[in-house]
């Protein structure tokens, strides 16, 4: 670049409309940290160049996925943050996110005609529509932080995993995730996380994950365990059962795989 060229740079309400957001959102991106400004004009308006457009990229690329703002902020600001690596994710994603989005298309297509025709879908066919949008809505909700934790090869196995689930399988998986929440509900009234009614509680949750996972990992299911505590989310999926089930469970998955100290 000539050294008499200036980069050029917008003001708020050209870059909402370059990035197709608000101003309004702009403004609400920079008082909460996740995108300041690259510099102020003199006369007090916020001036954003190429750094802060492509910030801004990531960022409605991780909004895209569902990821919450706070997390976004927390990995765009990152010392260790890897803007290629990150679009390479990105690309990833929304690709698997678009064969998603084309198996349900394909099954709703498929659906209008059936009715137009007067035919019958099978429920099979049915079951598997259903199972492309449940992953969607996981993705949705846990596909950032479940990659970065296990890598977009596990869960992606995961997920076809699940596309061969058959209907009497989903079922019993349902059934194991009903039956650990009544059995963790039991087992915190011991309030011991090694007794017998928790390590049953650990077993049954260890069952339903061989449902959704391909391979029986001691390590994996502790470090799941752990996710429910630092994953609010999760968190609040569990101590919906009681005040403080998830580190409850966790401590029982802990010690059922062997794992408490490591």
């Amino acid at each position: 670049m000539n050294k008499g060229v200036r980069e050029v740079e917008y003001t708020v309400h050209e870059l909402a409309r370059l990035a197709g957001v608000t101003s309004r959102t702009l403004r609400y991106y920079d008082e909460i940290g996740l995108l300041k400004p690259g510099r102020l004009s003199e006369s007090g308006y916020r001036l954003y160049g190429p750094r802060e457009v492509d910030r801004l990229q990531q960022i409605l690329f991780y909004r895209e996925l569902g990821v919450d703002l706070e997390t976004i902020k927390q990995i765009v600001h990152s010392p260790s943050f890897d803007e290629l690596k990150a679009l390479r994710q990105h690309r990833e994603q929304l690709l698997e996110k678009r064969r998603h989005l084309d198996a349900l298309i394909a099954n709703v297509e498929k659906t209008i005609g059936a009715k137009e025709r007067g035919i019958m879908m099978s429920d099979k066919e049915k079951f598997a529509a259903f199972k492309e949008r449940l992953m969607e809505e996981n993705e949705q909700k846990y596909g950032e932080e479940i990659r970065q934790k296990y890598g977009e090869e596990q869960v992606n196995r995961s997920n076809e995993k699940l596309r061969n689930m058959t209907k009497e399988q989903f079922d019993e998986a349902e059934k194991l995730s009903k039956d650990v929440l009544e059995a963790l509900k039991e087992a915190m009234l011991s309030g011991d996380p090694g007794g017998e009614a928790a390590q049953r509680a650990a077993d049954l949750h260890r069952q339903w994950l061989s449902f959704w996972w391909d391979h029986d990992s001691k390590e994996a299911h502790a470090g799941l365990a752990r996710l429910y505590v630092e994953d609010e989310r999760f968190k609040a999926y569990y101590d919906r059962v009681h005040p403080g089930a998830a580190e409850f469970l966790k401590e029982a998955i802990l010690i059922y795989t062997g794992m408490k100290d490591r």
